[in-house]
């Protein structure tokens, strides 16, 4: 009974962690628009801002999964936190000088901690009780990861994308006066949140430093090796399966509010009392100013939706994947989301706006389910095997660029038809595992 206690103590803590990275990952795609205007980037550079995030993870996974064979699973989680506190505080400079190369640097290290923590509390989560029940206490996790993931477009709507930014033109024909006060105010947009942000996570990397974690893991630098694990076809095709989803969810989330202006369904709210409501009600919710709201501030409150979808598809899929095969409930979802990429694509208006969104209630499961099933019966070879799962999240750096570019290119119809053969492949990993 006292260790079912200690293992629930230590998943409540380990959950507020999932919670702590979905929040600030999608924040950062909340940055992206903001970003777009005021350093003019195409779509395919867009990409390039995003892979900083994403290359991230393939630098730091195997280094992580090192790091906490050598330290433990506590310490590890401490200097991810820490990692990612000195990102939020790169902001700081980033923004006051208006670089793009710090902006980049800030991105990566932030995401450095963000892979630490992955590395450490995705297969601790999965072996914190019973093996069968692996997948549901990962999707349960996941659940509370959509819940920052959710609440974190709306922060970002009301506090930085809620104004509009200026042209370079614009800007060159502001007196000297005029334009340092601008700078002044774009970056207090940006700084006053991250420094915020700096010092929350600095104080959780304080208070888990004091924190014990029941010892249940062995010590990973005595459990094979990285090239061992990935001879086994299950563990490859599972890290494939997480690039492909990574970078698909991050890049139809990274668009969205691009993708709703091109739609002109801001024009749609603001003709709609009742949706105009709904997200000016978000915004104000969160603290944010509605005063002269921005076309990007109006449709970005809908992108909460996306990710609302996945915290509510996450919790459902905890008790789904209790019930039924885990691996039966992935492909089924990876064909739905399929389906409602065709459906946005091959519409207009709200209809393509919705079914767009509605791909974030069938990525919920994907992540933890993908990860669960991969690490199946592989025993000591687990926390060699997290890692190399964490690095595929570098798909997120990968398919971003090649999006955008075809984006650019073509048009978000081709970018989003790309995007459907990520959910084939995820549909076929599930389709062949043998417990389907």
């Amino acid at each position: 009974m006292s260790e079912q206690k200690s293992y629930r103590s230590s998943f409540i803590l380990l959950t507020t962690l999932f919670f702590l990275w979905g929040f600030i990952t999608v924040l950062v795609d909340s940055l992206v628009p903001r970003l777009r205007e005021v350093f003019e980037l195409s779509y395919g550079m867009i990409g390039f801002l995003q892979s900083a995030f994403f290359v991230a993870y393939f630098v730091f996974s195997l280094p992580a999964g090192w790091l906490i064979s050598k330290v433990g699973y506590k310490r590890g989680i401490v200097i991810g936190l820490l990692t990612m506190s000195a990102g939020c505080l790169l902001f700081y400079p980033a923004s006051s000088e208006r670089i793009f190369a710090v902006f980049l640097l800030a991105f990566f290290t932030l995401a450095g901690g963000i892979t630490i923590l992955q590395v450490a509390a995705n297969p601790y989560v999965a072996v914190l009780g019973p093996e069968e029940k692996a997948s549901s206490r990962l999707n349960l996790s996941q659940a509370f990861n959509s819940l920052g993931a959710t609440i974190a477009p709306i922060v970002g709507a009301a506090y930085l994308l809620s104004d509009k930014i200026l042209t370079s033109v614009e800007i060159g024909n502001l007196s000297v006066a005029d334009k340092d006060a601008y700078y002044l105010q774009e970056a207090g947009a940006v700084q006053a949140p991250f420094l915020i942000f700096a010092a929350v996570i600095f104080l959780l990397a304080v208070t888990f430093s004091f924190i014990k974690l029941p010892q249940i893991l062995k010590d990973s630098a005595a459990n094979g090796s990285y090239f061992q694990a990935l001879k086994r076809k299950q563990v490859w095709m599972g890290a494939l399966g997480i690039f492909f989803y990574v970078g698909a969810e991050v890049a139809i989330g990274s668009v969205l509010v691009n993708y709703f202006l091109d739609l002109n369904v801001n024009e749609i709210i603001n003709n709609s009392p009742f949706l105009k409501s709904i997200a000016t009600g978000l915004i104000e919710l969160f603290g944010g100013s509605t005063e002269n709201l921005d076309a990007k501030g109006l449709v970005g409150a809908f992108v909460m939706f996306y990710w609302l979808g996945a915290m509510v598809g996450r919790f459902i899929g905890s008790y789904l994947t209790k019930i039924f095969k885990p691996s039966r409930i992935l492909m089924i979802f990876g064909l739905i989301a399929i389906s409602l990429i065709v459906v946005s694509i091959t519409s207009t208006g709200l209809l393509a706006m919705w079914s767009i969104l509605a791909v974030g209630l069938f990525n919920s499961i994907m992540f933890p389910t993908i990860f669960t099933l991969t690490l199946d019966g592989q025993g000591d070879l687990k926390p060699r095997i997290s890692g190399l799962l964490c690095m595929a999240i570098v798909g997120g750096g990968v398919i971003l660029p090649i999006f955008g570019n075809l984006v650019d290119w073509k048009g978000f119809t081709a970018g989003l038809l790309f995007l459907t053969v990520c959910y084939g492949y995820i549909a076929y990993f599930a389709f062949s595992k043998k417990n389907i």
